[in-house]
Formats: C-alpha cells, sequence, structure tokens
C-alpha cells in the first residue's frame, strides 16, 4: 500500500523554484530517507504533502487521501517534526503535550510519559526556559505521543547530543518494526545510511536519483589511500584528492591495472582501498554535470 504518493508535485514561490515535477512514493512500513543540502527543496516538499502550502501543480496523496481536499482526516494520523518549532509562550512543557493529544482527541498520558522518561525531558519546566535541543525534544514527543500511522521528521536531530541522537533512533526502529512508516528528510548523510532502507536525493527542486540506499551507494568508485610518495599527475579517474604531508587520499573510477602500475613506480609504505561512504557518493550527485559514478 502507498503511504505517499505524489504525481508531478510542483511548487513556485511567484517565479522562485520550490519543487518541479515530483514523482515520489512511500510504501506502508519504509523507513525512507530524503536526501539534500539546504536549499533543495526537501522542507517544500513536506509542506505541500502536509497541506501546510498549495502546490502551483500535480497531486499529492497520503493514505490514499487528496492532501488539499481532506487534509484534517489525514493529519490526525501524523507526526510532524519541522526542522525548528515553536510554542506558546509561558506554557509548561506538561500543558504543551496535553494540547497537542487533545487537538487529536486522544489521552497520549502514558505514551508521553514513557517518551519523556526515555528522553530526559522534565515536563515541569517552562517552554521559555528550555535549550535548544530540550525544546526539540518536547517537538519529538508531540509528534510521537499518538502513535501515528506516519512520521514525517524534517531534520530532525538538530539540538540533540549524540546520546539523545541515539535514543530517538532507537524509539524510531521501534516504531518502524512495529508498522510505523517514516519519512526521514536529513541532510545528514549517516542518519539516512544507518537507519533508511530506501531514499531519494533531490537537487535544485527536482528527484534525480531514488532507489535502496544499498544500491545508491554502490559504485565503480573506490576510495584509496596511499601512505608513501607516489607520482600520480599521469593517473586518469582521480577525483576528490586530499594530500597531507605524508599520504594521499583519492576517489578512483579509472582502470585498476593502471593504478598498480603507477603505485608499483613510486615508494608505497601503506596502502587501504575501501567502498566509498554514502556521503562521498552523494556529493557526486551535486557535481555540476550531475553525472552519476
Amino acid at each position: 500500500m502507498d503511504i505517499i504518493k505524489t504525481t508531478k508535485l510542483t511548487k513556485y514561490y511567484g517565479k522562485a523554484r520550490g519543487i518541479i515535477d515530483l514523482d515520489l512514493t512511500v510504501t506502508h512500513g519504509e523507513f525512507f530517507g530524503f536526501i539534500g543540502p539546504n536549499g533543495a527543496g526537501k522542507s517544500t516538499t513536506i509542506r505541500t504533502l502536509l497541506g501546510l502550502i498549495a502546490p502551483t501543480s500535480g497531486s499529492a496523496m497520503i493514505f490514499g487521501k487528496d492532501v488539499m481536499k481532506e487534509k484534517e482526516s489525514i493529519l490526525q494520523n501524523i507526526g510532524y517534526l519541522p526542522s525548528e518549532a515553536s510554542f506558546y509562550q509561558g506554557m509548561k512543557v506538561k500543558d504543551i503535550l496535553k494540547l497537542s493529544a487533545d487537538l487529536r482527541k486522544k489521552d497520549c498520558t502514558a505514551e508521553a510519559k514513557l517518551l519523556c522518561e526515555r528522553l530526559q525531558l522534565d515536563t515541569a519546566r517552562k517552554v521559555d526556559d528550555l535549550s535548544f535541543g530540550n525544546r526539540k525534544k518536547v517537538a519529538i514527543i508531540s509528534a510521537l505521543q499518538h502513535q501515528p500511522e506516519l512520521l514525517v521528521l524534517d531534520e530532525p536531530t538538530g539540538g540533540l547530543d549524540p546520546l539523545m541522537q541515539k535514543e530517538f533512533f532507537d524509539i524510531l526502529r521501534e516504531r518502524n518494526k512495529e508498522g510505523t512508516t517514516i519519512l526521514l528528510s536529513s541532510h545528514v548523510l549517516s542518519e539516512i545510511q544507518r537507519n533508511c532502507t530506501r531514499a531519494a536525493i533531490i537537487r535544485d527542486g527536482r528527484i534525480i536519483a531514488c532507489d535502496s540506499v544499498d544500491a545508491l551507494s554502490k559504485t565503480s568508485a573506490k576510495r584509496v589511500t596511499i601512505h608513501g610518495t607516489v607520482d600520480l599527475t599521469h593517473l586518469n579517474g582521480i577525483r576528490d584528492k586530499k594530500e597531507t604531508k605524508d599520504s594521499v587520499s583519492f576517489l578512483y573510477s579509472g582502470d585498476m591495472g593502471s593504478l598498480l602500475h603507477t603505485l608499483s613506480s613510486g615508494q608505497v609504505n601503506d596502502l587501504t582501498v575501501t567502498e566509498p561512504d554514502l556521503e562521498e557518493i552523494f556529493l557526486h550527485y551535486y557535481e555540476k554535470d550531475g553525472e552519476t559514478v
């Protein structure tokens, strides 16, 4: 079953580009990653999906319902975490969580208590007095406490320390195993690689790749690190070269025989050849010519 489905979804802000001809499908139970740097169109996509802004053209469906025509019923079963959350001033954390639950007409007391314990959030404090990280925890619990069928998370870990990030993703993986569909929008590639099974890459408002994370990570290039002295001047297929006083590291997609011949003519004290990580591959999608490895 398709939980999210967009067809030629387009949003312009006047003449400024938001997103263009987005075709995206997220199926039931997926932990789906949405990758792109700031300004690529991730937040515009999410806000359009949730009916917070109207598309210029195209369509978006969630739970098989049109997001503009049936927004209220759709949002009842979604947990949305914006990249920056704002709260009413002067309210205590416990009152914000109750307000969020009341808006959905659900008693979330038990689940909210459990989440507050796991994320170490003091509900007696006023939200005005909280650090950015603790305000993010309030937003997380508000999004999760009613146990929605779909979680839409826009840059969710900003402000969380490493221990809280780990606990947060432990909670998400538990929810996903129980059948919750998760759309995780992030520019932190390691979050996508560790948690998502499938992902889409967006650039300049368009989806330029969509596949399993394993498939997106596969490439003919290798990360080569050499300790020693080697003349690489005439070796083709090198990019992203990084040099130190006694070592050089680069992505190599050329002929392996040529690499070995070049290495044999130099002074090599140590050599490692590894698969590039998702971040290196992602950056390649953003090269000027737009060609993949």
